[in-house]
C-alpha cells in the first residue's frame, strides 16, 4: 500500500486482528456481487469503500422511481440507467481507486460459471428464488463461498455457505427448491426501507470476514432479524444428508 492508501484505510489498520495484512487481502480480493438493488446497494458501497480490490456487479434491471425508497446506490438522476452501471458509479464516487466491472445482463450457464470461477467470493443480493438456487449450485461446483441474504416486509436473514467447510450446508439445505414458489419478494409484498440496509450491511461484514479470515463467519448458522420488534435470532443449520447439491461433498 502507498501512503494514500495507508491513510484511507487507517481505521481498518488500527484494528489489531485486521492490521495491514487484512487490508492487503481486501485489496487483492475479487468479489462477484449478483444484484445491485436493495441489498446490493449497501453491499457495493461498503465493500467498495472498504477497499475490495475488484468487484464485478451483475444486474440486468434498470433503476426506476419505486427503487429510490431503499436502493441507496441510485439517485433520481439514475432513473432509466442499468443498476450495475449506476452502482459502479456510486462506488467510484466514494473510492476512485476501486476497480468495478458492470455486467448488464442476467448470467446463466457458462457465463455464470466463468464469473463464479474467477471470483474469490460470491454474494447473493437477488430477489429471485430460481436465481438463488442456480447461484448456489454454481458456487458449490466451483468451491466458492456464498454470502446469502434476503429481506422482505419487516424481516430478513443472512447466512454463509462454504464448500471448503466439510460440515457446511448450502442454500438448498435451508430452502429446499420445493419451496421456491412460496418465497416472498419485495415487488409483491413490500419492504421497509432500512431493512435492506441492515441485511445488506451484514452481508458486507460477512464478506469482509470471509475474505480476511478475521472473526467467525455465519457458516453453519442463519441469522434472522425482525425489524418490527428489533430482535435478532441465530439458529444453527445442518447439512441435509439428502441435499442434491451438497450432500455428496
Amino acid at each position: 500500500m502507498d501512503d494514500a492508501q495507508l491513510l484511507q484505510y487507517s481505521r481498518h489498520i488500527m484494528l489489531p486482528d485486521f492490521d495491514v495484512a487484512g487490508q492487503e487481502k481486501l485489496l487483492h480480493a475479487k468479489v462477484l456481487l449478483i444484484g445491485a438493488g436493495g441489498l446490493g446497494s449497501p453491499i457495493a458501497l461498503y465493500l467498495g469503500a472498504a477497499g475490495v480490490g475488484h468487484m464485478t456487479i451483475v444486474d440486468d434491471d434498470k433503476v426506476d422511481a419505486s427503487n429510490l425508497q431503499r436502493q441507496i446506490a441510485h439517485g433520481d438522476g439514475d432513473i432509466g440507467e442499468n443498476k450495475a452501471v449506476s452502482a459502479g458509479a456510486a462506488i467510484t464516487a466514494v473510492n476512485p481507486t476501486a476497480r468495478v466491472h458492470a455486467i448488464t445482463q442476467r448470467l446463466a450457464g457458462d457465463a455464470l460459471s466463468q464469473q463464479v470461477a474467477a471470483a474469490d467470493l460470491v454474494i447473493d443480493a437477488t430477489d429471485n428464488a430460481q436465481t438463488r438456487y442456480l447461484l448456489n449450485r454454481t458456487c458449490w461446483q466451483h468451491g466458492k463461498t456464498l454470502v446469502s441474504g434476503a429481506a422482505v416486509r419487516w424481516e430478513g436473514h443472512v447466512s454463509v455457505f462454504s464448500p471448503s467447510v466439510l460440515s457446511s450446508p448450502c442454500y438448498q439445505c435451508l430452502y429446499p427448491d420445493t419451496e421456491a414458489d412460496a418465497q416472498l419478494n419485495c415487488a409483491d409484498n413490500g419492504v421497509i426501507s432500512p431493512l435492506v440496509g441492515v441485511i445488506g450491511s451484514m452481508q458486507a461484514l460477512e464478506a469482509i470476514k470471509c475474505l480476511t479470515g478475521v472473526g467467525q463467519s455465519l457458516v453453519g448458522a442463519v441469522l434472522f432479524f425482525d425489524g418490527k420488534y428489533g430482535e435478532w435470532q441465530r439458529i444453527g443449520l445442518s447439512k441435509n444428508p439428502h441435499c442434491p447439491v451438497c450432500a455428496a461433498s
